[in-house]
């Protein structure tokens, strides 16, 4: 189920944006403007917007919204007052207003902000939530450039999923500053990322600035310092970097993930300044998204795994050149131990933990794990070890990477390719139980066999388990039931969060006190994430609100 409404025939383009960002919570007047294939009709993913007129070519247009889907939201059926010669483009314009309660959209208050002075707007569409931002062809298959202009409020500053491209008074309204953006890289929608707050910036390289609150900026700017060379590091593995800028922004707590690669703006979870450098691996992660999952994006969320498997192998990559292999085989332990935990939660007989799932009826926020990432580098790797070892697998990643750039691509698609390549070695490959890799739930069909000397020291160095009686452990475990709430609320980072919630529910003694502190701490989470912790705690949704 490819999860749109969107016509492939149809060749999207956003050509402007402008957005006027002010409270209430929603972006009003925001035109979206597209041109057209030779198709007289369009359909568009919408998600709670409130469309009020499209026209074409300056032309009104008839539209209609279909039936409300649970998470697929509301195609938007737009039909031309004109008919279409092939070749011929046309500009649609869609002018709507987003919802308060967009899935894509956080808007905060100035209390929930590091300065407590002024609100703060970011989004996060990955994956299907764009279209509750911009009425648009919500598909990794589709990819488009895009330019925007965002009129803020002159004390906030706007950044985006692209070039910045100037920025001067907004000419109908002194109190207001208009900030260009322009992204010539074609990417899919999923991409599109837009950040208004009160923000400062630090220049960590001659291509990188770290953008955050002025109380974050710098210690976001010691943390984030290796990034250059990593950068470099990926070119030297990937092939040049394609996107010009590569800036780091730092969000507020409740951001829902450890990072989002959006093109020219990778967005970092705060939980990252730990004040050594120790968690950037996570930029080495998201610096790799630039080539596996930018440039070469699966075609269907079912094929996730493309993005994010090879992505997990850049970046330990990366971290091989920079650090060691064993440093390497460190990482991938660890990886291996996120798996199988991803695979004890969903059950090992869920088809969700297969590497290439079937997403029919699937609302994605649901299906997200470690399995795409963990599971694909562990099929890298072995086929990395068959094939010869990581330089000579390395070799077809790069050639992978060179070939299908600005394409989407199907696991079939690499498959036929990878046999392509390493087109003497076919006899091996065809040995390989593929069946169990791409399409049996559970644990991989082979367990690699990791270099533990890393792992072994850090083992020496923790005091052996003490045994304790049943009751102590109880009460150690009351101990820390205040402390596990705290820095679940705290922080909106989802890996953190939902465990903590369901640990504590699951604790009977406690069951209702989870509840109970989520209730009063929802209105500040991040929609998908109180969403997804609701549903964890089993909140009836239309209750809580």
């Amino acid at each position: 189920m490819p999860l749109t409404w969107g016509k492939s025939l149809v060749s999207v383009h956003i050509v402007s944006v402008a957005d006027t960002v002010g409270y209430p919570k929603v972006l009003p007047h925001f035109p979206f403007l597209s041109s057209l294939s030779p198709s007289y009709h369009q359909t568009l993913d919408t998600k709670d917007l409130k469309v009020s007129k499209v026209t074409a070519n300056g032309q009104a247009a008839k539209f209609t919204l279909g039936a409300k889907h649970s998470f697929m939201g509301t195609p938007l059926e737009i039909t031309l007052p004109f008919d279409l010669s092939r070749g011929q483009h046309v500009i649609v314009e869609v002018t709507y207003e987003t919802a308060p309660s967009a899935s894509a959209l956080q808007w905060l208050t100035p209390e929930q902000t590091a300065g407590k002075k002024h609100p703060y707007l970011f989004s996060q569409c990955q994956a299907t939530h764009c279209r509750s931002m911009v009425p648009c062809q919500d598909t990794p298959a589709m990819k488009h450039t895009y330019y925007a202009q965002v009129s803020v409020p002159k004390e906030l500053v706007a950044v985006m999923s692209a070039l910045r491209d100037g920025e001067e008074p907004d000419p109908q309204d002194s109190s207001r500053i208009i900030y260009r953006f322009r992204q010539p890289v074609p990417m899919p929608c999923y991409l599109i990322a837009i950040v208004v707050g009160a923000l400062e910036s630090r220049e960590i390289g001659p291509r990188s600035r770290v953008w955050s609150e002025k109380e974050f900026v710098d210690k976001a700017a010691y943390e984030f310092s290796e990034t250059e060379t990593m950068l470099k590091t990926a070119e030297g593995l990937a092939g040049p970097y394609v996107w010009g800028q590569y800036d780091i922004l730092v969000l507020p707590p409740s951001f829902p993930y450890g990072g989002m690669e959006n093109p020219c703006l990778t967005f970092a979870t705060p939980t990252l300044l730990a004040g050594d450098r120790s968690l950037s691996s996570v930029i080495a992660h998201e610096i790799s998204h630039s080539w596996t999952g930018n440039l070469v994006t699966n075609k269907t969320w079912e094929h996730f795994w493309l993005n994010e498997g090879h992505t997990v192998y850049l970046e330990r990559m990366i971290g091989r050149s920079m650090e060691s292999e064993q440093f390497r085989q460190f990482k991938a332990m660890g990886g291996w131990k996120d798996l199988q935990e991803s695979v004890n939660t969903f059950g090992a007989n869920n088809p969700l933990t297969n590497l290439v799932p079937n997403l029919n009826e699937v609302d994605l926020d649901e299906a997200f794990s470690s399995v795409p990432y963990e599971k694909g580098f562990s099929l890298l790797y072995h086929l990395e070890e068959l094939m010869g070892g990581p330089e000579v697998f390395m070799g077809f990643v790069k050639s992978y990477i060179q070939l299908f750039s600005y394409s989407s691509i199907t696991t079939e698609e690499w498959k036929h390719y990878l046999f392509t390549y390493f087109k003497n070695k076919v006899g091996i490959l065809n040995k390989v139980d593929w069946n169990a890799w791409m399409y049996t739930p559970g644990m991989p069909p082979v367990k690699p066999q990791y270099d533990s000397t890393m792992a072994d020291a850090c083992i020496a160095l923790s005091p052996p388990p003490q045994p304790c009686e049943e009751d102590a452990g109880s009460s150690k475990w009351e101990d820390a039931v205040p402390m596990a709430l705290k820095m679940a609320t705290e922080q909106g980072r989802m890996k953190f969060t939902r465990p903590l919630f369901k640990e504590v529910y699951n604790f009977d003694k406690y069951h209702e006190e989870a509840v109970r502190v989520f209730i009063v701490h929802r209105a500040a989470m991040h929609p998908v994430t109180a969403n997804l912790v609701a549903k964890d705690l089993k909140v009836d949704t239309d209750k809580s609100t």
